[in-house]
């Protein structure tokens, strides 16, 4: 397929170098320019990707930048002709995304919104989960893209519904990367290895992908970033402004915003998601550091 990929950070561009691997033609644009190493076709502006492109996938951090690149100056809805596909595997506003779906409907084009789960780890591996809201005809044409850059593939419901599950998402990874943080300052402080109680519990009903993956980033204190702070911070006030208008309350996810929040107040807007760690460290006064004999007191 002939695709123009919008957005090549941390996740875009081993999505795009998938997607060349698999033989596709891609068309790039980043504002910050076009990675080396990508073998597609650097494109000057947005318009011109889209132009040249039957599906348009745009991979951007926040509802803003969605709106920019699709709808701004020079965006991808002055490249549009009826019967292409615009793909948008950002992680956004569910709401603000059923009103960029009909925006593109409006111009004889199909629109799925299809944000993914599974971090810069996922997007490297092509491991990542994508969630997909949208008609099946475009899910349908659009699945070879989607099998090229991930594993777990849902057709969920109709537009809104794949940013929806994305959401959902971030508040189970945000709550449990808490709770396994809890849990292993916890052991430490009381005198046991962080490391073998995280083993231990690997075993058990405990066990989780957070606790295997962010556990151990946790004791090996490798915060460099496969999910930012900032950017979880952004998909949980997605959550907690939908529970208001939904009337749902949801007190853990809004504590554990309030630890993000802390974080970045510390200067760790760009750390990984499992620093989450470091902030109640402070609160705690204490420092775990791997094995019992490597621990010390925070400063």
């Amino acid at each position: 397929m002939n695709v123009a990929f919008i957005g090549l950070g941390i996740m875009g561009r081993p999505m795009a170098g998938h997607l060349i691997a698999a033989g596709h033609s891609l068309f790039l644009h980043d504002i910050t320019g076009v990675p080396e190493g990508l073998a597609g076709t650097a494109v000057s502006s947005v318009a011109e990707a889209a132009r040249r492109a039957d599906i348009v996938i745009t991979m951007v951090p926040d509802t803003p930048h969605v709106e920019a690149a699709l709808f701004g100056p020079g965006g991808v809805a002055e490249g549009l002709s009826p019967g292409k596909v615009v793909v948008d595997m950002s992680s956004i506003s569910p709401i603000a995304t059923k009103g960029f779906a009909e925006k593109v409907n409006a111009l004889g084009c199909d629109y799925l919104d299809a944000p993914v789960s599974g971090g810069e780890v996922g997007a490297k591996a092509a491991s990542l989960t994508i969630m997909v809201g949208g008609p099946q005809a475009a899910f349908d044409r659009v699945r070879p893209l989607f099998e090229a850059m991930g594993k777990n593939v849902t057709l969920v419901g109709g537009n809104g519904d794949g940013q929806t599950t994305k959401v959902a998402n971030q508040i189970i990874v945000a709550l449990t990367i808490e709770a396994v943080a809890e849990a292993l300052l916890f052991a430490a402080k009381a005198g046991a290895d962080p490391a073998r109680v995280r083993q231990a519990l690997m075993g058990g009903f405990a066990a989780s992908r957070i606790l295997e993956v962010h556990g151990e980033r946790m004791i090996q204190r490798n915060f460099a970033p496969g999910f930012r702070i900032a950017l979880h911070q952004k998909d949980l006030a997605l959550a907690l402004d939908g529970a208001k208008a939904l009337s749902v309350p949801l007190p853990n996810t809004a504590a554990t915003q309030q630890l993000l929040h802390a974080a970045i107040a510390q200067g760790g807007a760009a750390w990984d998601h499992s620093a989450i760690l470091k902030v109640l460290e402070r609160q705690a006064g204490f420092e775990i550091a791997g094995p019992a004999d490597a621990r010390q007191d925070a400063a």
